[in-house]
C-alpha cells in the first residue's frame, strides 16, 4: 500500500537535511516556495512539516521563518516494568552527570514539591540523566536527600546506582514506603537550557517520595522528561493462582 503523499513528502524533507542541504541552524525555504518545489499543496506540506516538527528536526513559530534545529530524528528512549518497585529505578545502562551539589534550606515553594517544612535542611543533587552507548539526555533530576547522606556522591558507583539504593546499601536505611506523582508541565529556563529544548517545552514530570520504616521521608527526586524522549512501559500478569 502506497504511504499517504505527506507521508512522502516529510520523508523527502527529512532526507534533505540529513544530507545537509539545509544546515542545522538555517531556516527552510518558504512554504510557498517548498509546495513549488515539491509539487504539493500547502495542506500536504504543513501536514509534513508537522511529522518533521515532532520528530525533532525543525523548530516552527508562527510569524516566524522555519528553523533546522537537527539533523536526525528524535529517539525515544524506553523502559518497561515487570514489578510495582521496578517503577522507582532506571535501567542499568543509563547514568547521571551531576551538575550541582549543594546544602539548602527548603523555601516555601520547594516545601511544596519536596514536602519537607519550611526552612529544613537538605542535601540537593541536579543532574542529566543520559543513556550509557548513545549519550542521548534522557532527563534532568533533581534530588533531595538528608544531609546525613551527602557523602554518598564521592562513591564511585554513584553516577549509575540509584540515589535510595545507595542510601540502603551505605546507611541500611530502606525504602519502607514510596510515592510517586506524574505530571505535565513546561520546563524551567535551567532545565531548557540543560536539556537543550525550546523555552518552556513540555515534559513528563515524575516526582518519587521515598519513606523509612518510622514513615519519615528521606529521600525526593523530581525528574523532567522531555517530550517525545522517554516511554514508560507498565506491564503486570494476572495470578495463576486460584
Amino acid at each position: 500500500m502506497r504511504a499517504p503523499l505527506y507521508r512522502l513528502l516529510a520523508d523527502s524533507l527529512e532526507q534533505r537535511i540529513y544530507n545537509g542541504d539545509w544546515p542545522v541552524g538555517s531556516v527552510l525555504p518558504a512554504e510557498a516556495d517548498l509546495c513549488k518545489n515539491f509539487a504539493a499543496s500547502r495542506h500536504t506540506l504543513r501536514h509534513a512539516l508537522q511529522i518533521l516538527e515532532s520528530n525533532g528536526l525543525i523548530y516552527r513559530r508562527q510569524g516566524a521563518p522555519t528553523k533546522v534545529v537537527s539533523r536526525q530524528k528524535l529517539r525515544r528512549f524506553t523502559q518497561s516494568f515487570n514489578s510495582p518497585i521496578d517503577i522507582l529505578s532506571y535501567p542499568r545502562d543509563t547514568y547521571r552527570v551531576n551538575m550541582i551539589e549543594e546544602f539548602i534550606e527548603l523555601d516555601k515553594s520547594l516545601s511544596q514539591i519536596v514536602g519537607g517544612a519550611i526552612g529544613s535542611s537538605w542535601y540537593h543533587i541536579g543532574g542529566i540523566r543520559k543513556q550509557q552507548t548513545s549519550e542521548e539526555m534522557i532527563a534532568w533530576t533533581d534530588i533531595y536527600i538528608l544531609p546525613q547522606f551527602a557523602s554518598l556522591t564521592s562513591d564511585p558507583e554513584h553516577s549509575q546506582v540509584m540515589v535510595f539504593e545507595q542510601i540502603e546499601k551505605k546507611y541500611g536505611t530502606r525504602v519502607e514506603r514510596a510515592e510517586l506523582d506524574v505530571s505535565v508541565m513546561g520546563a524551567s529556563p535551567m532545565i531548557s537550557q540543560r536539556l537543550e529544548l525550546k523555552p518552556h517545552a513540555p515534559c513528563l514530570v515524575i516526582i518519587r517520595r521515598y519513606y523509612d520504616a518510622q514513615d519519615k521521608l528521606f529521600e525526593v527526586s523530581v525528574t523532567h522528561h522531555p517530550e517525545n524522549k522517554y516511554v514508560y512501559s507498565l506491564e503486570f500478569r494476572a495470578s495463576s493462582e486460584i
